[in-house]
């Protein structure tokens, strides 16, 4: 925008001159020495305006040469391992800011002259870009990890991220950003939290687009909307300090220092509460309350807090081979069965995947993967939602041996039929994926959440993990306090629904946000309709 000012400027300027010389050469110009001495102050006036674009075109050209160098050095990593790369949520999201927001300022900067290819190429690509909804859905993902896992903003910032193999750092205004990000969706908590960060490194010395006025703006009201005047004061009179002129902070100081004397004279007080020394981190303001009733519960289960795997319970768990009650297909190879928990009976089997079979569930699945979706409770229709992270596809049985032949092992290992079942669904959880405390089956208050399929509710759940995940991405349940980790190849299954046909409860799981790694699952959910002499019904509603 500059560049093109400049070049307006000179062109106007050339303009006005050539305007000067026409009407000096019909006043006979050359007559008068006195007036020709103005013409030369415009040539030189003309020559700076040149060398202005000069130095613009350059400063256009070293600003495209130093984006390539940093991208090449960038892209070379992040091919080398892509998974890996995206693996850490940092560099996820900054994936996610760099296509959306900074490739566009790149666009921007070349479209101010002629660049046919690069605009062409770019316009082409720029239908696959992540667009702002992208962005904040990354920005949002690592303040949900930031939640879950207790971890301040400056490990975030700093990558201190457990068993990384990437270095990936936030700078000021990537925090800032952050901040700016929860600011616009009123959450003021977060908003707190990542403009600290912000400023803590401006404060250190590093460099910065945004301004320290603009981040105090928003640090000291985001402060004032979580309760804290008296800090929301010490910050305003700073942003004062840096910025005398600022359009809003004298007014919001006067206001802030208003309803701190009107809450003195209220209790009664001669003095305000000291500003605690202590600098704003995670901690020190109560994260609200939100819609989810057992959210402590669940986070301390995905952190492996509050397990309840005591000593007893632990001694009345085994492992065996299990060959499916006498079933030809395990005779010969019986699979490895763990017990994960007793009450309810959460089992493990070793091995119920290979290398070779999952390469081929990832790859059949991949063109397909589309945002997971829900089944509304009313409705019956399957819908996204924010609760659920992830993307999914569904994978027939008959389209290659190798589903056929995993829906085989999947009847042979549990003696239910899967002709009833859904197909296999495949999901992969990127940064951040969760999915919130949920049940696989449908209660009493959704008659049709499984009407249209007419095989009734779901049984079991078969989970197979195809991936390992490095930190994070446990499946929980709150109910009983049960953490089961991903391990690659192995699966593990449970009951959803009691032998009357009974819903069990307990079952009530969520899959844990995604910390380090990139989490591959795939379910089968196996239906009521045709287990009738697999399973029998039983004597009373809880058998």
């Amino acid at each position: 925008m500059k560049m093109v000012m400049v070049m307006k400027n000179s062109l106007l300027l050339l303009a006005a001159a050539h305007c000067c010389l026409s009407w000096y050469a019909k006043a006979e110009i050359f007559t008068s020495i006195g007036q020709m001495t103005d013409l030369i102050y415009t040539e030189k006036e003309l020559v700076q305006s040149l060398k202005e674009y000069i130095q613009a075109e350059e400063a256009k050209l070293s600003a495209v040469k130093s984006w390539a160098n940093k991208l090449d050095v960038l892209t070379q990593i992040s091919t080398s391992d892509p998974e890996g790369y995206l693996a850490h949520p940092v560099n996820a999201y900054k994936l996610m800011k760099r296509l959306n927001t900074e490739w566009s300022e790149l666009e921007n900067l070349v479209l101010q002259d002629p660049s046919d290819g690069f605009i062409a190429n770019i316009s082409v690509h720029r239908q696959y870009f992540p667009d702002e909804e992208d962005e904040k859905g990354a920005a949002k993902a690592l303040m949900r990890l930031q939640d879950t896992y207790k971890l301040d903003s400056e490990s975030f910032s700093k990558g201190r991220l457990p068993g990384m193999g990437h270095n990936a750092l936030l700078t000021v205004d990537d925090c800032y950003d952050m901040g700016k990000t929860a600011y616009n969706e009123g959450d003021h908590y977060h908003s707190v939290l990542w403009m600290q960060q912000s400023l803590r490194q401006v404060d250190a010395g590093e460099d910065a687009t945004v301004t320290k006025s603009d981040i105090l703006d928003y640090l000291s009201y985001s402060v004032y909307q979580m309760g804290d005047l008296p800090r929301a004061i010490e910050l305003t009179r700073r942003l004062v300090a840096v910025d005398p002129s600022h359009q809003r902070a004298g007014g919001n100081l006067r206001y802030f220092e208003k309803l701190l004397a009107k809450e003195m004279r209220e209790q009664e007080k001669t003095t305000s509460d000291p500003v605690s020394e202590r600098p704003i981190e995670l901690g020190t303001y109560e994260r609200p309350v939100d819609y989810l009733p057992e959210r402590e519960t669940y986070e301390a289960l995905c952190r492996g807090e509050g397990v309840q795997m005591t000593t007893e319970r632990r001694s009345r768990l085994y492992c065996r081979y299990h060959d499916g009650n006498r079933n030809p297909r395990l005779l010969l190879a019986p699979m490895k069965e763990e017990d994960e928990w007793d009450s309810p009976r959460i089992v493990r089997y070793l091995n119920a995947l290979s290398d070779e079979e999952i390469s081929k569930i990832k790859e059949l699945s991949k063109p397909r993967l589309t945002r997971a979706t829900v089944r509304d409770p009313k409705s019956g229709i399957l819908t996204v939602a924010h609760y659920r992270v992830s993307k999914s596809a569904w994978l027939e049985g008959d389209e290659d041996p190798v589903i056929a032949r995993v829906n085989q092992r999947i009847e042979d290992i549990t003696g239910l039929t899967v002709a009833t079942a859904e197909l296999l669904q495949v999901a992969n959880y990127g940064v951040g994926g969760q999915y919130e405390p949920h049940y696989d089956f449908s209660r009493k208050d959704e008659p049709d959440a499984f009407k249209t399929l007419g095989t009734g509710n779901r049984v079991a759940t078969f989970l197979s993990y195809m991936s390992d995940v490095s930190a994070g991405g446990a499946t929980v349940f709150p109910d009983f306090g049960a953490a089961i980790y991903p391990r690659k190849g192995t699966a593990v299954f449970w009951y959803n629904l009691f032998r009357s046909g009974e819903g069990d409860y307990r079952t009530r799981h969520a899959a844990c946000p995604v910390l380090v790694g990139s989490k591959w699952v795939s379910n089968k959910w196996i239906h009521e309709r045709g287990q009738e002499f697999r399973r029998p019904c039983g004597l009373t509603e809880v058998d």
